[in-house]
């Protein structure tokens, strides 16, 4: 998977149209493709599934790449140590029939809300 994160939008720090300095949007203005009308209801839906299943928008992002039986790889970009350990962490969380059944739920509910 090529931008897991979508450009770090899946994190949630560009919610509400914050530009958290140093960050890629920030600098170089290139996530139009995340900033349309059905993107932050996603993305916070996202979120909020990913906390009521004690992991973080990050961890539910990467784990359910790394869960897709086609997936090969999942590519990963980090501008902190820290943030390459948080991603790292990722791929040893549980991966549950309930929180699969959680995503495909969320997922159909707002499909494609980026394209």
């Amino acid at each position: 998977a090529y931008s897991p994160l979508a450009q770090g939008y899946l994190t949630g720090k560009y919610l509400g149209g914050a530009r958290p300095p140093g960050a890629r949007t920030t600098l170089f203005e290139r996530g139009q493709r995340y900033q349309g009308p059905g993107a932050e209801p996603a993305i916070k839906s996202y979120m909020e599934l990913a906390a009521a299943h004690d992991l973080t928008p990050v961890q539910l992002a990467l784990k359910f790449c790394a869960t897709r039986e086609f997936m090969t790889s999942v590519i990963i970009g980090a501008t902190t140590m820290d943030q390459l350990s948080h991603a790292i962490e990722a791929f040893d969380k549980p991966w549950t029939p309930e929180l699969e059944a959680a995503v495909e739920t969320l997922h159909s509910t707002i499909p494609n809300p980026c394209p």
